[in-house]
């Protein structure tokens, strides 16, 4: 009984936490998108379409998630199928080395891509080198509109997720399956089609929709590479707007999150409810053809490929933090590490560590005790509607982070509801409502975490604890806690290190020089004629450095089940 009193407390506490910083900042968006003279009306969002300029924008910024979902499932599949049938190698170097990518936000992955394949970048200077290309002449090779390179650096990026959702999802099918299908005649690619394909096909819906939901919505891409014909930059460029009388920012936000949800239902309609029964998940895993020599070199090649392509970013983020001058040459014509020094002393980015690592930690406090919390009510109760607070901790996944941003935003104007969280309108702090924004968009980490852990621990232990005359709460402290915290460590670490470099909400919702997360001053740095490149790079090193830790550590404590802290 008390169990249950417990359950609905925290069912309830957690609904109204959502209800407040997650539906209710959506819900003033799109009424402020739907609403004319106090009356229900699409006028505003007809208006959108009507306008060519607008329309576009979403076409490119459909484009852009159409092109990235197809890029990253050329990635990603037949990797995760190799790494799945053969044992090669360096197999666990390479299989780790694959998610690198995850380690750089792609806009600022873009200051090296630039400087790689830019007009003036490496790539031409080899070819000129090379006599492929005359004096002054060039390539573009980021591609007209900068379209294939938000697609490219986008890919590059988001490539692991796809991989990890794949590579479990092959790791669950019963091996009995494709030795029945083998049984039958099916082979190759026939048994692959036919067979593993359908049966992976739920873990790579979650792995998709997040790919193409992402990349739909994607700000600071576009923005470093001054492609401003989408939906994500235009709305980023309204924020000027808010709080006037111009229903326009509000108009395309509704129509920026419609397509994402119209997509995403579509796609589970289609794509997510066809998982084909197996008399149960597999219990022992499928044994890998061992491979060397020539065929292990073979296997091992596409990884290398991969891998080489994805650092390519990384590679020239470094380059351009330690050069003091890289113009129409292949490498930096000259060298300095004074850069680090600087970015850890300029004045902009002193204080941008000092707020991430504020913003983030204090989200990180919230994501573990909501999240432990919610676990713990959806695992171990048999209250009815627990699947209302999986799917809500969840729907941060689903739902655009620009949206959400754009709502918090809104919310937070002089006169509007949430205003008290920032303070004085002439003057705001924006700390509290970016803690909790970055809380809300990276719940859904410590939640499959924590649900993980508790799945794997024994609910006798807990039962053993009340029979002694423990209580819930003193369970949940000294014998719960204690047993999954490997599962937290890992979900913790994740979600600190990308609300350390949160692109949307630290953009929209930081606004003065004293209020910028590192991403921020990433961004404003870059715009900094002279050294900014230079001391963008060199912070944007330093957050390599900070990912590389938190995602190995995560890696290492959660295995293959990482790719469940990316599924919706």
């Amino acid at each position: 009984m008390m169990r249950r009193r417990y359950a609905i407390a925290i069912f309830v506490v957690v609904l109204a936490f959502f209800g407040v910083f997650f539906i209710w900042p959506i819900a003033t968006t799109v009424r402020g998108g739907l609403m004319l003279d106090g009356r229900f009306s699409l006028e505003f969002v007809a208006a959108v379409f009507r306008n060519p300029v607008y329309v576009e924008a979403l076409l490119n910024s459909l484009a852009i998630a159409v092109g990235t979902t197809l890029l990253v499932s050329l990635i990603s599949l037949p990797l995760a199928w190799l790494a799945d049938r053969y044992d090669f190698p360096l197999k666990k170097t390479l299989g780790a080395m694959v998610l690198v990518p995850m380690i750089l936000p792609p806009f600022v992955g873009a200051i090296g891509m630039r400087q790689i394949l830019g007009r003036y970048g490496a790539l031409n200077a080899v070819l000129s080198h090379l006599g492929v290309l005359a004096d002054g002449e060039w390539i573009d090779w980021l591609g007209g509109g900068r379209f294939w390179g938000v697609v490219l650096l986008e890919s590059l990026y988001l490539y692991p997720i796809l991989y990890l959702n794949a590579t479990a999802a092959l790791a669950n099918i019963d091996p009995a399956m494709n030795e029945a299908a083998e049984n039958l005649g099916a082979g190759g690619l026939r048994k692959f089609f036919r067979v593993t394909l359908p049966l992976m096909m739920p873990g790579l819906f979650a792995g998709g929709t997040i790919v193409f939901i992402w990349s739909f919505t994607e700000l600071g891409t576009p923005l470093m590479l001054d492609y401003t014909r989408v939906t994500s930059v235009q709305i980023f460029n309204g924020i000027k707007e808010i709080g006037s009388e111009n229903p326009f920012p509000y108009a395309l936000v509704v129509v920026m999150l419609a397509a994402a949800l119209l997509l995403y239902g579509t796609s589970k309609l289609l794509f997510g409810r066809r998982a084909h029964a197996m008399i149960a998940k597999a219990t022992v895993a499928a044994t890998a053809r061992r491979v060397r020599g020539l065929k292990g070199a073979l296997v091992a090649l596409p990884f290398l490929v991969v891998i080489c392509a994805a650092i390519l970013p990384h590679i020239g983020v470094v380059l351009v933090s330690i050069s003091s001058d890289w113009y129409r040459s292949v490498v930096p014509s000259q060298y300095t590490l004074d850069h680090f020094a600087e970015a850890l002393g300029h004045p902009m980015t002193v204080g941008s560590i000092t707020n991430s690592l504020k913003y983030a930690g204090m989200a990180v406090v919230i994501n573990l005790t909501l999240g432990v919390l919610i676990a713990w009510v959806v695992i171990r109760s048999d209250l009815p509607g627990r699947g209302l607070l999986d799917a809500l901790a969840m729907m941060p996944l689903a739902v655009p982070g620009l949206v959400i941003a754009f709502g918090y935003l809104a919310m937070t104007q002089q006169g509007e509801a949430l205003a008290w969280l920032v303070g004085d309108p002439r003057d705001p702090n924006p700390i509290a409502i970016l803690t909790i924004a970055y809380a809300v968009r990276r719940m859904p980490y410590v939640v499959r975490s924590a649900s993980a852990g508790l799945q794997q621990t024994s609910v006798t232990l807990e039962e053993a604890a009340a029979n002694l005359g423990a209580g819930a709460g003193h369970t949940l402290r000294r014998v719960t806690l204690p047993l999954i915290s490997a599962n937290l460590l890992a979900g913790g670490l994740l979600a600190f290190s990308f609300a350390m470099l949160e692109v949307s909400d630290s953009l929209m919702l930081a606004q003065k020089v004293q209020d910028y997360p590192i991403t921020k001053a990433i961004f404003d740095l870059f715009q900094i004629l002279g050294d900014g490149r230079f001391l963008a790079s060199a912070l944007g090193v330093w957050a390599m450095l900070l990912l590389i830790v938190t995602i190995v550590g995560a890696s290492l404590l959660l295995g293959r089940r990482l790719g469940a802290l990316f599924r919706v």
